[in-house]
């Protein structure tokens, strides 16, 4: 009898333990909070353990029953159920609804789990391209979209610049010369990866005090969830003048024009020491991550490296600081080198195949020019670059994306290895469909119809069946969001209004690798069908955004139409026409600039609103604005923009930019003529030293401009 009441008192203690409701200091009620006042009393959430990421769906009464086995699991099944059961879809656009106040009920049990254990989000270029400027409010919102999207392992490099001022300060470096190494704040990523020094900096006192704290307050966050973040870790980067100040056996380079980091090799006698110090700086700080990132050799040379010796170098440095941590390196181009991994403990190990959907490294027998054994064994993650600069456009590779993962994850050889998927854009805010679709991956076991998906994220995404939009979207998936498999092309099919003018000009960005793949002509019908259905849309969030995003695109397909028709009147000497047609297309950029003032997304006095707030004097506000003006039109200096491409690689089709910059160019193009040269660089250079006030809240009623814009557009 007592061994019967001991078993019983056993079973409910395991009970007790596997299944709990989350109490009112779970991050999942805050959650619930911040996206409706009030949402967390319409839900039961229960945590169960599983050795196996879950979420199931349920009902209890009039209250709706989250399962899951954390809370990354959790938050996933409610932003499974706002979907698909309540129409409701929180993006980047939007991170806040009005839920009824009964929930539509959960009538079958649905449950979701994943094999996939790692869900990876960023790049190191989104912290520039877009979140150079972000506050924590702003951050607040992307943890949750992490959360509620699945993410467990986010890149996290704020505040890596504090952990090198302590490193730099202890190594005998002056504050002075701490503030010519490190970037300002609109280049860190490519300070980070080890391109540049001290563009857009010196940085003031306050910046490293605000972005340690804003750091802190980011991985508290993340931790609570249970997410993991990635911290940066050391793979040899030192000052360029590392040789004369410390005696260290490197060669400094450049970089279009830039002074570049030194490499310390880490099989270098010191290499340890260095490491050493810059494992305590970041543990005082942030504490021991359990995954470190780190690319030595990123688009930089090997020539000569004990590859093999290196490898276990920086590893054996990770694991002296955190014995259970894992090196998460990218997979781009030659890096890492197969010799400097292939010796390397499985397990130890996760690489992210940075640009799958298109350059896929890990070992797809369709593509050529990868790497036929794969990434050596190792862990891996199918990851989405899709977004490059940050620009602004229409483009993925809906169906190609679905089926690429099944093919990766069917694979007898490779697909054994693949852990998850990855976000690695290095611009985020745009594209949310395709965002959408990578994040739901892992959760669906099966592969599935990419038609049947995109007629439900409609539903989702609107709050409503509408058939006119079903079409519009199957559309736009059949063509501008349907690029070749085989095409390496960087991004969106670039507005012509962003180009530097030329009759023949075709890109925008010097290294975008563009390709027709479409008709802009089915853009600009689905254009037309989403507008034939916006005043049943009206107020609609999500549908605004859309619509003038898609609007937006039809317009600069007819401006690159309509630039071949300029051109063929200039060619036929029809001065008259040619005059005429000119007028018409500078036309079209200010009414472009007009569709885009209605949302604040698409507005350049939004992100330069985001740089000037964390400013604490005059003189920070006007630095920061400096940082988020170059970095959108000249990037760099003359040398830099010139001679070394980077002008116009993170261009913006946005109000403002357009009437203030493209216009500008394209007017004085048009004035002095295709034989006259205009010197661009001074014209872009004169706007980013000026700190005029662009509005960044939006304006008019939407529905209204749009339907004024496209009637003179494609009316008139």
């Amino acid at each position: 009898m007592k061994c019967v009441i001991l078993r019983k008192v056993f079973f409910v203690f395991v009970y007790v333990s596997c299944v709990w409701c989350v109490n009112a200091t779970s991050p999942i009620e805050g959650l619930l909070e911040r996206i409706d006042k009030g949402a967390s009393r319409k839900f039961i959430i229960e945590r169960e353990n599983s050795l196996t990421d879950f979420f199931e769906l349920d009902q209890k009464g009039d209250k709706v029953v989250v399962r899951g086995n954390n809370y990354v699991s959790i938050a996933t099944g409610i932003n499974w159920y706002l979907k698909y059961y309540a129409g409701i879809h929180l993006s980047w656009n939007g991170m806040t609804a009005e839920l009824p106040s009964t929930l539509p009920p959960v009538l079958q049990k649905e449950r979701h789990e994943t094999t996939m254990q790692y869900r990876y989000d960023l790049n190191y270029c989104t912290y520039s391209y877009t979140m150079a400027f972000w506050d924590w409010e702003r951050w607040q919102k992307e943890i949750d979209w992490m959360a509620l999207h699945g993410i467990n392992l986010p890149l996290a490099i704020t505040g890596t610049d504090v952990v090198w001022f302590n490193v730099l300060k202890r190594l005998g470096y002056t504050k002075e010369e701490i503030n010519e190494y490190i970037a300002g704040p609109g280049f860190q990523a490519w300070w980070l990866m080890n391109n540049l020094e001290g563009w857009g900096g010196p940085n003031p006192d306050s910046w490293y005090i605000q972005q340690a704290d804003l750091q802190k307050k980011i991985l508290k966050r993340m931790r609570e969830f249970g997410i993991e973040p990635v911290l940066p870790g050391y793979s040899g980067m030192v000052p360029h003048n590392a040789k004369e100040k410390l005696g260290l056996d490197v060669k400094p380079g450049l970089w279009c024009s830039y002074n570049r980091p030194a490499f310390l090799l880490p099989t270098d006698p010191r290499f340890g020491e260095i490491a050493s110090i810059y494992y305590e700086e970041m543990d005082k700080l942030y504490g021991k991550s359990n995954y470190y990132s780190m690319d030595p050799f990123h688009e930089g040379s090997a020539e000569g490296v004990d590859l093999p010796a290196a490898g276990h170098a920086v590893m054996n440095q990770m694991k002296k600081n955190n014995p259970d941590a894992k090196w998460v390196v990218m997979a781009w181009g030659n890096n890492p080198h197969s010799q400097m991994i292939k010796g390397l403990k499985k397990g130890d190990l996760l690489v992210l195949d940075l640009f799958s959907e298109s350059t896929p490294q890990w070992g797809d027998p369709d593509y050529k020019n990868g790497r036929k054994n794969g990434l050596d064994g190792h862990d891996w993650l199918y990851c989405m670059l899709l977004n490059f600069g940050g620009n602004v456009g229409l483009h993925g590779k809906m169906a190609h994306v679905i089926n690429s993962f099944y093919k990766a994850k069917s694979h007898p050889t490779f697909g054994k290895d693949l852990k998850g998927v990855g976000l690695t854009m290095e611009g985020s805010e745009n594209n949310p469909v395709m965002f959408e679709l990578l994040t739901e991956l892992p959760w669906r076991n099966e592969r599935f119809d990419k038609d049947a998906w995109l007629d439900n994220y409609t539903i989702a995404r609107y709050g409503k069946d509408c058939k006119e939009i079903k079409q519009a979207w199957r559309i736009l998936s059949n063509s501008i969001y349907n690029a070749p498999a085989a095409s390496s092309q960087q991004g969106t099919h670039e507005s012509i209004f962003c180009a530097r003018p030329s009759l023949k000009a075709y890109q925008v960005s010097t290294w975008s690798y563009m390709k027709d793949y479409y008709d802009p002509n089915e853009v600009i019908k689905a254009a037309e069908l989403m507008l034939s259905v916006a005043d049943q849309f009206k107020g609609n969030n999500n549908f605004e955004y859309d619509l003038v995003d898609i609007v937006r695109q039809a317009i600069a397909e007819k401006g690159r139409l309509l630039l071949k028709v300029v051109r063929a009147a200039h060619e036929a000497g029809e001065k008259d026409l040619y005059r005429s047609l000119s007028k018409r297309f500078l036309d079209m950029i200010l009414l472009q600039d007009e569709l885009l003032s209605t949302r604040s997304e698409f507005k350049v006095g939004n992100w330069i609103a985001q740089a000037r707030n964390i400013g604490n004097t005059q003189a920070e506000k006007d630095l920061y604005e400096w940082n988020a003006r170059v970095q959108i039109t000249t990037w760099g200096n003359r040398a830099a923009a010139e001679k070394g491409g980077l002008w116009d690689y993170a261009h913006r089709e946005w109000n403002g930019l357009l009437k203030d910059v493209y216009y500008v160019r394209w007017k004085a193009f048009f004035e002095k003529g295709e034989n006259e040269k205009v010197d661009y660089y001074v014209l872009d250079e004169a706007w980013t030293k000026k700190t005029n006030f662009y509005s960044a809240s939006s304006s008019d009623d939407c529905v209204e401009v749009v339907k004024k814009v496209f009637e003179i557009v494609f009316r008139n």
